[in-house]
């Protein structure tokens, strides 16, 4: 059984940081490539950070780049999304999974509220 456990959300004042973790088991964590993704009450689930299989490449849309860091350590299966400069919009629940995600696969994510 697959199972994605998200920690480390909480409440942030604006331009504050957070570190999310993430822990896979039930996975051959180190041939998946990895997302963050994050949703708020009646939004879709949207994407906000993947990293491939070996670490070498990353991708953020707009919205986060440059702000927002995902990292990888496979002997631990675990990823990780370091935010910085935190808005209020980034307010939502933040989940991982498979970079394609596996609808089963979704954890209880992780609130991660930004105060103005």
């Amino acid at each position: 059984q697959v199972q994605f456990v998200e920690s480390g959300g909480g409440l942030v004042q604006a331009g504050g940081s957070l570190r999310l973790s993430c822990t896979a088991t039930g996975i051959t964590f180190r041939l998946n490539a990895i997302g963050w993704y994050r949703q708020t009450p009646g939004k879709q689930r949207e994407l906000v950070a993947s990293i491939s299989r070996t670490d070498s490449s990353t991708n953020y849309p707009d919205s986060v780049k440059g702000r927002f860091t995902i990292s990888r350590d496979n002997a631990k299966s675990t990823v990780y999304l370091q935010m910085s400069n935190l808005k209020p919009e980034d307010t939502a629940v933040y989940y991982c999974n498979t970079f394609a995600p596996e609808a089963t696969w979704w954890g209880q994510g992780t609130q991660v509220t930004v105060s103005s």
